[in-house]
């Protein structure tokens, strides 16, 4: 056991090691931060930026279960995302989750069939031109809130996975979202909103997870950082952690 724990260790380590680090995510962003909360030493959620000559991206996702499971699938996401994107002048971002549905559904071999793997990422797409006021947003099955002056936008996400889809593929939205130099962006899980805690032992929720990010927005980097983590510690209180935890807040630099 003693053996075990210190592989998941060390696998967290290398699952880390693949995330964007600090001077890239600064490099394009501006007041950002990630609250990156595995369940089990790995993940199956991940953060994801890209730059390009004339675009950068930037993704969340949310691969199915967590563990080594949900951090191997996570591990594929990332490099299907760099495959797609390195190839790409100008993408689109629903061509982009189109894209790796295809890739998804052919490393995993899902025909449909029974007995085969059913796993899938839910992902959320921002695509933002260099010196634009525009990007493009495209999500599976996880939307972006995105806050101005106290009040909260959601731009939706299609209620579709990167994977098998259990009743219809249909292709994936493209969203043209303008912002400015005020809007916060957060990109998450659903590892906060799904956790069970508070006096009553019922989960934290959505709206309350909306109401915690539009109180925090105006607040700089690190503070929103320290407010998300203890709010979910404290609702957590004694319970275990039920899944893994990441919310992503930035604002896009302008005009790089």
């Amino acid at each position: 056991m003693k053996d075990y724990l210190a592989s998941l260790r060390y696998a967290g380590m290398i699952q880390k090691s693949l995330l964007p680090p600090g001077d890239i995510l600064s490099g394009l962003l501006e007041n950002v931060f990630v609250t990156y909360m595995p369940r089990d030493y790995v993940s199956g959620d991940f953060y994801y930026i890209f730059r390009g000559k004339e675009f950068f991206s930037v993704a969340a996702g949310d691969c199915t279960g967590h563990g080594v499971p949900g951090a191997l699938l996570s591990i594929l996401g990332v490099a299907f995302l760099n495959e797609i994107l390195q190839t790409q002048t100008l993408p689109r971002a629903n061509r982009v989750l189109n894209l790796m549905r295809e890739k998804v559904m052919s490393a995993l071999h899902q025909t449909g069939r029974s007995g085969e793997s059913m796993d899938t990422i839910d992902l959320a797409l921002c695509i933002f031109n260099y010196g634009s006021r525009e990007m493009q947003f495209s999500g599976a099955n996880r939307p972006l809130f995105i806050v101005r002056n106290g009040e909260l936008r959601e731009i939706k996400a299609d209620k579709m996975s990167i994977g098998l889809a259990p009743v219809k593929e249909d292709p994936f939205t493209n969203n043209i979202v303008p912002f400015d130099n005020s809007d916060m962006f957060y990109l998450f899980s659903d590892g906060f909103p799904d956790q069970f805690g508070g006096m009553e032992n019922k989960k934290f929720k959505y709206r309350q997870f909306r109401d915690l990010l539009v109180k925090i927005s105006g607040l700089k980097a690190s503070e929103q950082k320290n407010i998300v983590e203890e709010t979910f510690r404290i609702w957590k209180g004694d319970n275990r952690q039920i899944d893994d935890v990441l919310v992503f807040g930035f604002k896009p630099k302008i005009g790089i």
